[in-house]
C-alpha cells in the first residue's frame, strides 16, 4: 500500500483546489493508497520565520504533526495555486518554518553540498492558474514553479514525478473544470 500524502496549500475548502483534492484522493482510494492529509488553511502556526535561520523558533503542534505526516509519506502530492507567479504565502510559510536545517536538510561542515534528508520521497504538482500554460512557460519561464521544484523540493532529496497545471481557470469554457478534475482523477488511480 503506497503512503500518500496530500498537502493543499489554497486557504479556501471551497476554492476549485479542494475539489481537485477530493478528486485525487478518491482515486487513490480506490487505487489501495493510503492517504493522509494536510489542509494548510487549517493549521494553527506563524508562518514568518522571525529570525531566519539564526535561531530557531519552536515548532507549534499543527507543525510538529505536519512533519511527522511528511516524514511517514512516500509520496507527497502539493495542491496549490499560482499566485502572482508563485506558491500562495500559507504554503511558503508552511515550507520556510518546516524545511529546515537538521529536519529537511543538513549542512555538510565545510561543503557547499547538503544532505539530502527527505531522499527517497516522490511528489507530484497539481497547479491551478489563470495564466495559459504556454505564456507562463515561455515569458514567465515558469521561474516560480522553478524555485519550488529545484530550491526546495529536490534540494531536499524529493524526486519529482511530475507538474500538473489546470490553466486558465480564469477562461475555461463550461466543462473546463471537469477536464482538469478527470486529469487529477487519472493521477490518483496511477499513484502518480
Amino acid at each position: 500500500m503506497k503512503k500518500i500524502l496530500i498537502i493543499n496549500g489554497h486557504p479556501d475548502r471551497e476554492s476549485y483546489n479542494y475539489e481537485l483534492h477530493e478528486a485525487y484522493k478518491s482515486a487513490a482510494l480506490e487505487a489501495g493508497a493510503d492517504i493522509t492529509e494536510i489542509h494548510l488553511g487549517s493549521l494553527q502556526f506563524d508562518p514568518n520565520l522571525r529570525y531566519g535561520y539564526r535561531k530557531r523558533m519552536e515548532l507549534e503542534p499543527d507543525l510538529l504533526d505536519a512533519w511527522q505526516k511528511i516524514l511517514a509519506a512516500e509520496h507527497i502530492v502539493w495542491i496549490f495555486p499560482m499566485w502572482w507567479g508563485f506558491l500562495p504565502a500559507l504554503t511558503k510559510g508552511f515550507i520556510d518554518r518546516l524545511f529546515l536545517p537538521g529536519l529537511a536538510f543538513g549542512n555538510i561542515p565545510n561543503s557547499m553540498l547538503v544532505e539530502k534528508k527527505l531522499k527517497g520521497k516522490t511528489s507530484r504538482i497539481i497547479c491551478t492558474m489563470d495564466t495559459p500554460v504556454w505564456f507562463h512557460t515561455l515569458y514567465y519561464g515558469s521561474a516560480g514553479m522553478r524555485a519550488f521544484r529545484s530550491m526546495t523540493l529536490r534540494f531536499c532529496g524529493i524526486k519529482i514525478t511530475g507538474t500538473t497545471y489546470i490553466a486558465p481557470v480564469k477562461f475555461m469554457k463550461p466543462g473546463g473544470k471537469e477536464k482538469g478534475i478527470q486529469k487529477v482523477i487519472a493521477l490518483g488511480k496511477r499513484l502518480r
